[in-house]
């Protein structure tokens, strides 16, 4: 089967970058075109719009220069506009070679923006072309709204394009604007146009608007497209662009005859870093780049993953620089926390492990957030808890803190199946729960064990609704020992923790 190249046009800096509320810095973008040129391997990069801004000019400013001198010039790309040169002009101050120049590609644009007659239009995109060539600047010309255009005014839309094909230009892009096309659409409107210019190159620019961009793109391949413009995570405007990852693994997996030359392994970093640039969060369900696309939740497909894999597809997480993982929680079963622990070296046996997993699906129906670097803290819990015959239950507290009054504890407490209830203040809400404590055991002539050593830890890399584990060491005349509690809430894994030690004690 003979395969044939697709161009891929990144446009994350300029399309992109029109996200609301999205503005690249000048360094920032330098360092995306860098990666985007020579990590992702993408073919052209649009930087940039023509005279927005100083800060814009610097931009492309920057990007120039290093592309310059890495060979690398004619893959970038500007937005500019049919305003007598001046956008040429621009270009020419900031080193870039090669204009994106946007024109009307529907009659309803041209006549209520524009107030223009085609061929007034055409004249003055002419003029436009004819001072690029003399400048040494390459021209592709976007039909802005082309796809309503082929919709309402397709005499129009031919009309120009026998005019552009006439003229040294090397790229057409035919962008749905408005993102309102099906598939079927695409390829019939595509389709028409590259068997009637069979000689031009053009690139399809979906819009993200029904959520069909990526199958307008599948279409627009299968239509004969020359290049496709793409965007880093889907950013653009309103919905956004046909997203980045998911064409490549798309092409890639479905469409055999064409060939592209993005790097695969790097799609999920550098999705990472423009996120981390742009504050524009990646939806933890996103294909391919997204948090739990490759997190098997339920135990019954970590369970068909150890027996042939059998909930595997050709998505594997490798190919993007990735690793499958298996979610902790109350649908999560034996299946994911078995593989969790050989992730971690760890080992339980059976009755180790149904402890383990009961306390987990117990977490899980608080809604807590549990991860694989939890799981040592809950073993150790867990297991801990099992040392001991329970004979004291803390069977309820109130712990109040208000602004101006000392924090206090009310607290019930079952002793050998006897009853107590106390209250009490102190400097906190965990020293007024020990001086409650201190009050019902009082009243045996007991005395508690002093609390010498109080610590908190979460596991590394955890993130602020994290589980919390409790050590507390505790001192009687005879011996120190040391109790741990695990729980999200900081006192509350310090009262689990002084409820062991009284069970201990």
């Amino acid at each position: 089967m003979s395969h044939r190249t697709v161009e891929i046009m990144d446009t994350t800096l300029r399309d992109g970058e029109q996200t609301s509320g999205v503005s690249f810095s000048a360094s920032e973008k330098l360092t995306l075109a860098k990666l985007l040129l020579e990590e992702l391997k993408v073919d052209r990069i649009e930087v940039a719009s023509a005279r927005v801004s100083d800060g814009e000019f610097k931009a492309v400013k920057n990007i120039t220069e290093w592309a310059k001198s890495e060979g690398y010039l004619q893959k970038v790309e500007v937005l500019t506009f049919v305003d007598k040169g001046v956008s040429l002009d621009w270009m020419v101050a900031t080193g870039a070679k090669v204009q994106n120049l946007l024109t009307k590609g529907s009659l309803n644009h041209l006549t209520h923006q524009l107030k223009k007659t085609p061929d007034q239009h055409f004249k003055d995109i002419g003029e436009v072309i004819s001072k690029a060539e003399t400048l040494g600047i390459t021209t592709n010309v976007y039909l802005e709204d082309w796809s309503n255009g082929m919709r309402n005014s397709p005499e129009y839309v031919f009309h120009f394009l026998d005019f552009l094909t006439a003229q040294p230009v090397k790229r057409i892009l035919l962008p749905d604007t408005l993102g309102v096309l099906t598939h079927q659409e695409t390829f019939d409107f595509l389709d028409q146009i590259i068997q009637r210019y069979p000689n031009t190159h053009f690139d399809f620019h979906g819009h993200n608007d029904y959520d069909l961009s990526v199958a307008n793109v599948m279409e627009s391949l299968k239509a004969g497209v020359h290049g496709l413009h793409l965007t880093v995570n889907g950013m653009g405007e309103r919905a956004g662009n046909a997203p980045l990852a998911s064409v490549v693994a798309v092409v890639n997996d479905f469409m055999p005859n064409i060939a592209i030359n993005v790097k695969e392994s790097s799609l999920y970093k550098v999705s990472k870093l423009v996120s981390a640039f742009t504050g524009f969060g990646i939806p933890d369900n996103k294909p391919i780049v997204g948090d739990n696309v490759f997190t098997q939740t339920a135990g019954i497909h970590a369970d068909g993953d150890s027996k042939k894999n059998l909930y595997f597809n050709d998505l594997l997480p490798e190919r993007f620089g990735r690793k499958r993982k298996y979610a902790l929680g109350k649908t999560s079963g034996k299946a994911n926390i078995q593989k969790n622990l050989q992730e971690l070296g760890l080992t339980l046996n059976d009755d180790e492990l149904k402890k383990v997993t009961e306390r987990i699906i117990e977490l899980g129906d608080k809604k807590e957030r549990v991860t694989k670097d939890d799981l040592p803290y809950i073993i150790s819990d867990v297991l801990d808890s099992e040392w001991h015959q329970q004979r004291v239950f803390v069977k309820s507290y109130v712990l109040t803190h208000s602004k101006g009054l000392k924090p206090s504890t009310t607290l019930s407490i079952e002793i050998d199946g006897k009853a107590y209830e106390e209250n009490a203040q102190g400097d906190g809400q965990f020293d007024a729960f020990i001086n409650a404590l201190k009050k019902v055991y009082g009243r045996e002539k007991m005395e508690l064990p002093k609390l010498v050593d109080y610590a908190v830890r979460i596991p590394p890399g955890s993130t602020s609704d994290a589980l919390c584990e409790t050590i507390i060491t505790w001192q009687t005349k005879e011996k120190s020992f040391t109790t741990r509690g695990l729980d999200s809430d900081q006192t509350v894994s310090a009262i689990k923790a002084t409820e062991k030690m009284l069970n201990l004690f």
